[in-house]
C-alpha cells in the first residue's frame, strides 16, 4: 500500500502557526491511536520491520534504533500512534513537578529555506500528577516502542534547588519508564545550562545518582547535552558522567547558534532544531564515541532529517537517534525511510545487524 504524499498535508499545516499545527497533529495522532484497526493501518504504512534493526542498549532491546525526541509528545498523549507509526522508542517530556504554562506564545518558528525551527517552549507541560496516569495505563498495556521520560526543573525553582525537583520526578514517573533523561541543557529555563559546568555538575550528579541507587537501581539514566558546549567542556562532562555511573548520554539538545541561517525568524531568541545544527551534533557524537571507546551509548538527535542523516549519526558512534524537526518538514514516512535505507546499507555492506554500523565511521 502506498503511503499517502505529506508534502500535501504539510503545505495545510504550514498555514497555520507551528504551534496550533503541532497541536492539531497530536488531537489528531491520539484520535487514531484509539482504534485498534487504524493502528493497525499506521502500522502497515510505516513500520518497517526487521530483525537486523534490532539491538541492545542500556541493558533493553530495542527495536529498532529511530526513536521521536522529547518535546515532541510532552505530555505522553500521542505515544501509541507514534509506535504504530514505526518508532523504536519515544521519549516524552521534558516533564516537570508542577504543571507550568512555558514562555508566551508566539515561541515556535519555522524557517522553511534552513530546513529548522527555533523554539523558547520554556518546558509547558500538564506536570507529573498529570502525565502519571497515561505512563501507568501504557506500563499496563506496552506498546512496541521503548519508554524514555525526559525529565526537567521548573521554571520557579531556584538553581540552588534544582537537584529536588529532579528528585522528585525521578520518584514519581521512574515506575513507568524503560530510561530517564536528565534535561540539564534546554537554553529555554533560565540558568539551567549552568548545572553542566564540572563542579555544578559532580555535585548535581552526586546527589541525583544517590537517590536513584535507593529508588530505582536498575533504571537507565542519560544526560541530555547542549551542543554549544566546547569539547573540552564535552569532555569535563564525560568524566562527570563516568565518576557517576550513568547509562549514556543524548547528544544534543537545540543550539543557540544561528550561523549561516537565512530564514526571516533568524533572528528570535530560543533553540535552534534541525539541519543547520546536524554537523555539530554529528561532530559531538563522533567526539565522545571516540573518547569513551564505544563504551558509553550514545542517542544522537539534531538534524536527522533524512534517512542519510540517520545512517551518519550511527555511524558516527549513536546507537539510537531521534527525530523531530525532520517529522515536521519530511512527515512520519522519515522513521521507515530511515530504517529502510539502514537495512540496505546492511545489505551493501555485508553486514547482519545494525549494531556493527554504530562507530563505524567514527
Amino acid at each position: 500500500m502506498q503511503r499517502p504524499d505529506y508534502r500535501r498535508l504539510r503545505s495545510l499545516f504550514f498555514r497555520l502557526d507551528p504551534e496550533t499545527a503541532h497541536n492539531l497533529t497530536l488531537r489528531l495522532l491520539a484520535l487514531a491511536a484509539r482504534f485498534s484497526p487504524t493502528r493497525r493501518w499506521m502500522a502497515h504504512l510505516f513500520d518497517c520491520r526487521d530483525p537486523r534493526l534490532k539491538s541492545e542498549v542500556f541493558g533493553m532491546r530495542f527495536r529498532n534504533p529511530v526513536g521521536i525526541a522529547a518535546g515532541y509528545d510532552k505530555n505522553a498523549i500521542v505515544v501509541r500512534a507514534l509506535a504504530a507509526l514505526g518508532a523504536g522508542h519515544v521519549e516524552v517530556g521534558t516533564m516537570t513537578p508542577l504543571p507550568q504554562r512555558g514562555n508566551a506564545r508566539p515561541r515556535i518558528f519555522r524557517l522553511p529555506g534552513d530546513g529548522a525551527l527555533i523554539n523558547r517552549m520554556g518546558f509547558p507541560n500538564a506536570g507529573a500528577a498529570a502525565a502519571a496516569p497515561r505512563l501507568a495505563l501504557l506500563r499496563a498495556h506496552p506498546t512496541a516502542a521503548r519508554l524514555g521520560v525526559n525529565i526537567g526543573k521548573g521554571r520557579d525553582t531556584l538553581l540552588e534547588d534544582a537537584l529536588s525537583d529532579y528528585r522528585e520526578m525521578l520518584r514519581k514517573l521512574h515506575p513507568y519508564a524503560d530510561y530517564l533523561v536528565v534535561n540539564l541543557s534546554s537554553p529555554n529555563t533560565p540558568g539551567l545550562r549552568g548545572l553542566q559546568a564540572p563542579v555544578a555538575l559532580e555535585g548535581f550528579l552526586a546527589g541525583f545518582m544517590e537517590n536513584r541507587a535507593k529508588v530505582c537501581p536498575r533504571m537507565p539514566v542519560l544526560l541530555k547535552i547542549a551542543p554549544d558546549l566546547s569539547l573540552e567542556e564535552v569532555d569535563d562532562v564525560l568524566m562527570a558522567i563516568s565518576n557517576h555511573s550513568l547509562s549514556g548520554v543524548v547528544a544534543t539538545n537545540t543550539t543557540l547558534s544561528r550561523e549561516g541561517l537565512r530564514g526571516a525568524a533568524h533572528a528570535e531568541a530560543g533553540g535552534l532544531s534541525g539541519a543547520p545544527m546536524s554537523a555539530r551534533s554529528t561532530e559531538i557524537i563522533r567526539h565522545i564515541y571516540r573518547r569513551t571507546s564505544g563504551a558509553l551509548p550514545i542517542i544522537g538527535v539534531g538534524g536527522v532529517n533524512s534517512a542519510a542523516a540517520a545512517l551518519e549519526k550511527i555511524r558516527a558512534g549513536a546507537s539510537l537517534v531521534q527525530i523531530y524537526t525532520g517529522l515536521v518538514y519530511s512527515g512520519p514516512g522519515l522513521v521507515w525511510d530511515s530504517n529502510a535505507r539502514l537495512l540496505r546499507d546492511m545489505d551493501a555492506l555485508g553486514v547482519e545487524s545494525v549494531t556493527e554500523l554504530v562507530g563505524s565511521a567514527a
